[in-house]
């Protein structure tokens, strides 16, 4: 789910945020084995000695740190478009119409933030897992609040927050292989009524 472009914005980032937001970036499009420590400095536009300033232990520490950043940018990209329809079916189209927007922005480039990552690293690197399943339990945390605050029960929530989620992922993995907005959008549609057969 892209993120990388959300922050155009803000103010010039210090350079332990640089070097999170770079490696967050590369991940996101290279994968973790792929991308090196030397290329992160390199694009960061920071020395490699800081790298180790900020991240003594090296590329897996700065991992952790790149997935947990990835997670707060969609999660901020969610909240946004669920906060905009007080109607969570219209919010999931809301939302997958902004991914798509997103990710066709992107050239395609720019799908999940952390999917490569975490297909690389499972089973591997314990501390990068654990992150990536905090940062899928964000994720589903926000939408089962929203569809609790819509009156849908407590386990239904739970579980239709998971079909969310689980249903974001694949529809924007084909999206970026179709260089298609078209199974975003289905999938929001097909979403939206799924969600609207809870309330009745």
């Amino acid at each position: 789910m892209n993120a990388t472009t959300r922050r155009q914005t803000d103010a010039a980032p210090g350079t332990r945020e640089r070097l999170v937001r770079t490696a967050s970036r590369l991940m996101q499009r290279q994968g973790y084995e792929a991308t090196g420590i030397k290329q992160i400095s390199r694009e960061a536009g920071v020395a490699l000695s800081s790298v180790y300033h900020f991240f003594p232990s090296g590329k897996q520490e700065l991992a952790v740190a790149a997935v947990h950043h990835a997670d707060r940018e969609f999660a901020d990209i969610l909240r946004e478009a669920l906060a905009g329809e007080d109607d969570p079916a219209e919010a999931m189209i809301a939302c997958t119409r902004l991914l798509a927007t997103y990710l066709s922005d992107s050239d395609w480039l720019d799908g999940c933030p952390i999917t490569a990552t975490a297909l690389e690293t499972s089973g591997r690197v314990p501390d990068i897992q654990q992150a990536v399943r905090e940062a899928f339990d964000s994720w589903r945390s926000l939408v089962a609040d929203k569809l609790r605050r819509a009156g849908i029960a407590e386990q239904d929530a739970r579980e239709l927050a998971h079909t969310v989620i689980n249903t974001l992922e694949g529809a924007e993995l084909d999206a970026q292989v179709s260089h298609s907005e078209q199974p975003l959008h289905i999938a929001g549609r097909h979403l939206a009524r799924l969600i609207s057969s809870y309330r009745g």
